[in-house]
């Protein structure tokens, strides 16, 4: 993930809870993408403590850090070798035809992109495969981005030698979480909620979550299949699913007794995480080891990896 500070519900069900989940099956290697947050943004100011802020997340939904190493990018100088090495196995033309890229540029109303802008699924390509790794789990956005890494990695196998698996990716059942007002989630837009906040602030926010624009009135008859806060509910409050749809299609569930009840819902899915992260917030020394500990171990393996890259090249 890019180092962007406190993360949201977005993250939580499309990366976080899968990330958990896949704890207890594989050897996970978690990567704070600093790096990649320069491609849309240059600026370094706030990057350290955007990535401590991010660390402190991934803790409290439950990232074990004997299990999983956490590592900035920048601070693993293997990536930036091997990113060079793979950029010379694919085309400008094959990046230019990356979805994900159309899309950011459409997003963010870019007239230029920055050379590392284009290549940056590249320099994701290595960060797979530095560490060999077989799944990915991503959001939808992303597959893309996952079958470069596999082109890329048989085009290296079959000219040099075969170093790298091809990795596949997995998505969670709630690959993608719409925003408060009906867009992407992104704290830049401000339609989020994040994992930190209290339940008087999950509230608050909720409130202003947009729904089927026909129920106007709670007699209303509704769609609770184009309305996000059902979305939500499907997700917090699945006990409650059958009820919520019924009240909702009937008119006798009007859309703030809803709200109301989906933000109950996800303060207290969140009221764990917020403890937790109380408690690494107040020994900020033991999150700081966390980080080195994890960058040491991934050193470590990328050395490995880059060893047999050179061999396979004959530049040992």
């Amino acid at each position: 993930m890019r180092p962007t500070g406190k993360l949201h519900l977005g993250h939580l069900v499309g990366a976080l809870e899968s990330w958990v989940a896949l704890q207890g099956e594989y050897q996970n290697y978690h990567l704070v993408a600093d790096y990649h947050a320069l491609t849309t943004n240059p600026s370094t100011k706030d990057i350290y403590q955007n990535s401590l802020d991010m660390l402190v997340d991934w803790l409290a939904v439950g990232i074990d850090p004997k299990q999983s190493p956490m590592f900035r990018q920048s601070q693993v100088k293997e990536h930036s070798e091997l990113h060079l090495i793979l950029s010379m196995l694919i085309t400008t033309s094959r990046l230019e035809r990356n979805p994900s890229l159309k899309e950011q540029i459409r997003d963010l109303n870019l007239d230029t992109i920055a050379y590392g802008h284009l290549g940056y699924p590249v320099l994701q390509a290595a960060d797979i495969l530095l560490y060999k790794g077989n799944l990915v789990p991503v959001g939808e956005d992303q597959l893309p981005h996952i079958e470069m890494t596999r082109e890329i990695a048989r085009r290296f196998n079959t000219e040099y030698a075969p170093v790298f698996p091809e990795p596949e990716g997995k998505l969670t059942q709630f690959a993608r979480l719409i925003g408060l007002d009906g867009t992407r989630m992104s704290k830049s837009v401000g339609n989020t909620i994040l994992l930190s906040d209290d339940s008087e602030t999950v509230k608050k926010k909720m409130r202003t979550a947009v729904t089927d624009p026909a129920k106007v009135r709670k007699n209303d008859p509704g769609h609770p299949d184009i309305c996000l806060v059902f979305s939500y509910h499907q997700k917090f409050n699945a006990p409650e699913v059958l009820e919520i749809r019924t009240g909702c299609e009937s008119g006798a569930l009007g859309c703030v007794e809803c709200k109301s009840t989906c933000a109950e819902r996800i303060a207290a899915a969140l009221r764990p995480m917020r403890e937790r992260r109380v408690q690494f917030e107040q020994h900020p020394s033991d999150v700081k080891d966390i980080l080195a500990d994890g960058e040491q171990r991934a050193r470590e393996i990328a050395r490995t990896t880059m060893s047999e890259v050179h061999a396979a090249m004959n530049l040992g």
